[in-house]
């Protein structure tokens, strides 16, 4: 088979079953990952040895980079595939689908912890990705929190005693997040997920992750999980200080207006995210046709996207690629209230 996928594609998602997941990927999103508790569902991913399959259509059982590597630039678009084959990306790197979507289930706190951006990274054995990231808030149980930059004034010798004195959280900037809430988390800043959330995340196709709080958790065997000191004050970012959510009240969307609502909530170097709504069961956008890859993820109601494979509504908790190369799609809420996160680079 050598046509090009133009169609949009559905993945089989990964589950990562890490010590703070719960059962709620399952409950409040409808994963089909079993009994047992689940921390992520990777819903689009190409890093290493874990491979996003193709649910369905002609190219069923397919694997992303094996895609990527026969029709790249159909898929991601000229800009992007001259950006992953860019002369200061690790020959290792150049090829590979750029982001990388997730849904997560906080059943408890994640650690603290902070990522390298692209230099750094670039260093590393083997050389990853930095990882820059966007949060978008599914669910927050009343009174859990979000860890999103240092304090004010906190330095690097700050920091270090408190990594050294078991005392970390203490400098960190914290909120309560609201259902909605958008957390952009460039590279550097450290960071924790607190307890009693479900987010949907974006971010560079990376996964290296410097610790340096875990909350006192030890394994069965009394053991702790290593921490990554001397990384993460290398590469922390000591100047921004707190990071703050975007709030839906913040926004400049026109609410009085009862069509669809696209409003901007991140952009930077690595990817740009928008939230979509529509507001009525008849509601429909057009998306594409532009030689941009987009990725489409609902976070309330559920859409049917013109040519979907699977012959069925995209619902709450599900994704799906639209490769560069196909032309403008219809997008129609089937529920009458629709929202959808839509990203690209």
């Amino acid at each position: 088979m050598n046509q090009t996928p133009a169609y949009p594609l559905r993945f089989i998602p990964v589950f990562q079953r890490y010590l703070w997941g719960g059962k709620r990927l399952h409950e409040l999103l409808k994963k089909d990952c079993g009994p047992e508790s689940a921390a992520e569902s990777w819903e689009i991913v190409d890093h290493h040895e874990i491979q996003s399959a193709v649910a369905f259509g002609p190219w069923k059982g397919r694997l992303l980079n094996q895609l990527l590597s026969e029709f790249g630039e159909e898929i991601l678009g000229e800009a992007a595939w001259k950006k992953i084959h860019a002369a200061h990306v690790p020959a290792s790197l150049r090829g590979r689908f750029p982001l990388l979507f997730k849904f997560l289930d906080a059943n408890q706190a994640l650690s603290v912890q902070v990522h390298p951006d692209n230099r750094y990274g670039a260093t590393l054995t083997p050389p990853d990705l930095g990882k820059t990231e966007a949060w978008f808030v599914m669910h927050a149980d009343p009174g859990s929190k979000i860890y999103s930059g240092l304090k004010p004034g906190v330095t690097q010798s700050d920091f270090a005693a408190a990594i050294a004195e078991n005392r970390t959280f203490d400098l960190l900037h914290s909120f309560e997040p609201e259902k909605g809430d958008v957390v952009f988390i460039p590279a550097g800043t450290v960071h924790a997920l607190g307890a009693g959330l479900v987010i949907a995340e974006i971010q560079q196709a990376s996964n290296t992750t410097f610790r340096v709080y875990d909350w006192g958790r030890v394994d069965a065997s009394g053991n702790a999980r290593p921490l990554h000191a001397k990384q993460a004050l290398e590469v922390s970012d000591f100047e921004t200080g707190p990071v703050n959510p975007i709030r839906r009240k913040q926004s400049a969307v026109d609410r009085s207006s009862s069509g669809p609502q696209k409003e901007t909530l991140v952009t930077c170097d690595e990817f740009v995210l928008n939230r979509i709504q529509l507001r009525n069961q008849s509601d429909s956008i057009t998306i594409g046709g532009d030689q941009q890859f987009r990725i489409l993820a609902v976070t309330e109601g559920e859409v049917m996207v013109e040519h979907d494979q699977a012959d069925r509504s995209l619902k709450r908790g599900e994704t799906l690629l639209i490769p560069a190369c196909m032309p403008a799609l219809n997008i129609k809420s089937e529920s009458s209230a629709t929202e959808f996160l839509e990203i690209s680079v």
